[in-house]
């Protein structure tokens, strides 16, 4: 709801394509010259692949939405996705052409012009915005009719991002009579007569579970004095904010929970990402540390020197995940009597606390990667009784099975690893791991995967403490 959102996209994009191209030859003059770049007229075909590339993905990192509620630092991090993209596809093409002046020269000029120049853009193209909005150009007048949670905090919204085009006017609540708050204009009960005083020109809607009655009443009413109406339905309650509307057949449909892994073509991206990491793993790394862990895990203590355990796995089927045994054998290590171990635990042994300080004792579950009961990153598997103990604290508990537990996750590098020994505070840690899995689930991409992988590693160097 945006104002002028269509063609304020299409000016950004216009005007990103335009300071590409400048990059572009810009870089080309300097690498070489002019009358070089026109004799070999074929790194023309190049600028205009990039032109295509720079559209596609600008469109997956979602360089375009939502620009005026983020972060320069965000937009700062897709413009450097989208710049390293620029510059993998100008190497390939002046390999495969065996170009011999355009080189590296020319790739550096160009990738460090576009992120400059981009950068710039989007600065001045705020500001400029900013300053046009406040001085009440292209300003709409806008009225929320409700008055509860949801309806303060779209109004805190509008207000701090004056770039949206909006003058808050103030709110219409639901009731007749009743305790007044701050901005109230009035009731549904003269809906009509405030609208025209304070020459609404949008309403948005934002009723509690309950009122949808009314809104038969607040459409027709914003219909006859011909104000543009939204909506915001009151689904808040629930634990997603991931509502994804779309059409089936003629109807209207509103799905509660969007998660990416359920396309396909990404599920494909993922698991072939999963095989080859992994696959390099084992090779390179566990295929010459099986032999120093077994020697250590033997000396050490008596025992397997692989812990088999059922766990979780996605749509809730069990799996034997492996991991390099930590623990001493005794009746405490069995699934039934499963206990989450804590820090300074009597139970690990010597190696073993080398072992999970270092992570090193997850390593062989790279093994469930490859067989596919696992993947590099998602949320953690849990133990039966782990998983059935903290279900009754968190019921969406299940929904964390819906993609493949992963080796690590999102909640694991936020410090959400491992149990402590108060329960309340467990309580209180389950409840944030979860939500922090689901909000992976909701939101995931590729990058989101590299992101947390290379976190994880940094922590394994930092030497932080791990998870279960």
């Amino acid at each position: 709801m945006i104002v002028n959102k269509r063609s304020l996209f299409l000016f950004r994009l216009l005007s990103d394509l335009l300071l590409l191209n400048a990059a572009f030859l810009l870089s080309a003059v300097l690498a070489q010259s002019w009358d070089i770049l026109i004799e070999r007229n074929y790194m023309f075909y190049l600028q205009i692949a990039l032109n295509i590339l720079w559209i596609f993905t600008s469109a997956v990192v979602s360089f375009y939405d939502d620009f005026y509620s983020r972060h320069f630092s965000i937009q700062y991090v897709n413009i450097l996705k989208s710049t390293v993209v620029q510059a993998v596809a100008s190497i390939i093409f002046i390999f495969l052409l065996k170009e011999d002046l355009f080189t590296r020269n020319f790739i550096s000029y160009n990738a460090i012009f576009l992120i400059v120049f981009i950068s710039l853009r989007v600065i001045v193209f705020r500001k400029v915005l900013k300053l046009l909005r406040k001085k009440g150009i292209n300003i709409r007048r806008l009225v929320i009719i409700g008055s509860n949670e949801v309806a303060q905090n779209f109004k805190q919204m509008v207000e701090s991002n004056p770039d949206f085009g909006y003058n808050f006017t103030g709110f219409i609540s639901e009731e007749g009579a009743g305790k007044e708050i701050p901005g109230q204009l009035g009731s549904l009960d003269d809906l009509e007569n405030v609208l025209l005083t304070n020459k609404t020109e949008e309403v948005v809607i934002a009723l509690s579970n309950g009122a949808g009655s009314k809104l038969d009443h607040i459409i027709k009413v914003c219909n006859k004095l011909a104000v543009k109406t939204h909506i915001i339905p009151d689904y808040f309650n629930y634990l997603s904010s991931r509502f994804q509307i779309s059409s089936f057949g003629n109807f209207p449909i509103i799905t509660v929970r969007r998660e990416p892994l359920e396309e396909i073509q990404w599920r494909i991206v993922k698991r072939t990402f999963d095989l080859i990491f992994s696959f390099f793993v084992v090779v390179f790394l566990i295929s010459w540390l099986v032999p120093i862990i077994f020697i250590a895990t033997k000396l050490s203590s008596k025992g397997p020197v692989f812990f088999v355990q059922d766990r979780i796995g996605t749509r809730n089927r069990k799996f034997r995940c492996y991991k390099f045994r930590t623990m001493k054998v005794d009746a405490n290590y069995k699934d039934s009597l499963f206990k989450p171990v804590l820090k300074e635990d009597p139970r690990v042994t010597g190696v073993g606390k080398l072992l999970r300080k270092s992570n090193i004792d997850e390593l062989p579950q790279f093994l469930n990667v490859l067989m596919g009961d696992m993947s590099v990153v998602g949320p953690r598997p849990h133990a039966i009784s782990y998983d059935a103990k903290y279900g009754k604290i968190v019921d969406e508990i299940r929904l964390r099975h819906n993609v493949k537990p992963g080796i690590t996750g999102w909640a694991q590098i936020h410090g959400l690893r491992g149990d402590v020994e108060d329960e309340e505070e467990n309580r209180k840690r389950a409840r944030k791991r979860i939500e922090y899995d689901l909000w992976y689930i909701e939101n995931w991409n590729f990058s989101l995967d590299i992101q947390i992988i290379l976190m994880t590693v940094w922590k394994i160097i930092k030497g932080e403490s791990r998870g279960t």
